[in-house]
This record gives structure tokens, C-alpha cells and sequence, in this order.
């Protein structure tokens, strides 16, 4: 693979979706302690399901590298990846590693299941158990994304490779037929917009 030949393998709404994900997070955790933000709270709450909801149709008909299809492998195939890792074998993929997809499929259920229990607490539905999981549950998805942090940098090294930068800029080392097609601007743009509407609306409401 020519390490200097960078192509594009994420799209704009990936993209966009990725980083927003990782905004509303921070914002829902630095509120959640607070009755005074807590309509905020469940307002970042909000966006991470409609991006979840997203992601997931995306990852059904979206670009290549975005797609399930591309990235489920199973579990053995997961498990040789830790282990090329582990015996310092480079094992590199263009779009995400096997074991960043166990990842990514947790951190998308963790963050409907935290919603549920969410929504359930707010209104006051079930009494306290609802709170209890999701503060429990929120917890667990605080240690996957560490989990998920720590192999990007170990994968960043091991292929020598910023994978961080890689999903800000979309490009990555490969050839020019491993390369996606369109970065899809005007998805994002209705992407970005429906987010802005929807925090518009949530504002003056």
C-alpha cells in the first residue's frame, strides 16, 4: 500500500455524525449532575438517538466503508485482530478494524438502551429503577469508549496511521480503487440541518 497516496474513506455524514456523537456525550455528562440543565441533559440525550437512528440507516445503505457490511466480521475474526495486535502483526484495514466494529455496534445499543431508561426516569415511569440503570449502564459506556479510545491509539501506532485525523480529514493511505465515490456534502448539509432545527425548536419550546 503507498502510504502517500491518501483517499477518501469517510464520508461527510460519517464524519459528521462521529464528531457529533462525541460533542452531544460531553454534553450530556457534564449536565447530568445538574436539575438546572437538566432539560439540556435530555436534549443532548435527544440528539444521540436521532444520530444513532441515523447511523444506523447509513450503515444500511450508505457508503462503503460505512455500511455494516463492510465491518461486521464475527467474533473470531475480532479476536485474531486483538491477537495480531497483541503479537505486533500488521493486520491493517482501510475502513474499521474488526474490533473497533464490536465497539461501535455496543456504544450504538449502549446509547438507545441509556435513552430508554432515560426517557423512563424522566417522566417518572417505574419508580427509581429506570434511574439506577441508567447512571449504571452509562457508566459501562463510559469504560467501552475507553476501551474504543485506547485501540485507536494502539491501532494509530501500529499502523502508523492517525486514525483520529483520519476521521476529521476522511482520508486515509490506500489505492485509488479502494477510494469512495462522493463525499456526500448535500447529506450532511441536511444532516446539520436537521440537527440545528432540532435544537432550534428545543430552545424556544
Amino acid at each position: 500500500m503507498n502510504s502517500d497516496n491518501k483517499i477518501l474513506v469517510w464520508d461527510v455524514p460519517t464524519r459528521i455524525f462521529h464528531w457529533t456523537l462525541v460533542l452531544s456525550l460531553a454534553g450530556a455528562l457534564l449536565t447530568q449532575e445538574s436539575e438546572k440543565w437538566r432539560l439540556l441533559h435530555v436534549n443532548f440525550g435527544y440528539t444521540m438517538v436521532g444520530l444513532v437512528v441515523f447511523r444506523i440507516i447509513w450503515g444500511v445503505v450508505g457508503t462503503r466503508y460505512a455500511r455494516f457490511s463492510n465491518f461486521i466480521k464475527g467474533p473470531l475474526v475480532s479476536l485474531n485482530y486483538i491477537k495480531c495486535l497483541i503479537t505486533q502483526k500488521k493486520e491493517n484495514y482501510i475502513g474499521h478494524n474488526p474490533a473497533g466494529a464490536v465497539s461501535i455496534i455496543l456504544i450504538l445499543c449502549l446509547i438507545l438502551f441509556i435513552a430508554a431508561t432515560g426517557y423512563l426516569a424522566y417522566n417518572d415511569v417505574g419508580g427509581d429503577w429506570p434511574s439506577k440503570l441508567h447512571e449504571m449502564v452509562s457508566n459501562f459506556l463510559l469504560g467501552v469508549i475507553g476501551i474504543h479510545i485506547l485501540g485507536v491509539a494502539l491501532s494509530s501506532f501500529m499502523h502508523k496511521e492517525n486514525l483520529v485525523k483520519s476521521m476529521w480529514t476522511g482520508l486515509k493511505s490506500g489505492s485509488d480503487s479502494q477510494a469512495i465515490n462522493s463525499p456526500h456534502w448535500l447529506l450532511a448539509l441536511f444532516l446539520v440541518l436537521g440537527i440545528t432545527c432540532f435544537w432550534l425548536v428545543a430552545y424556544l419550546a
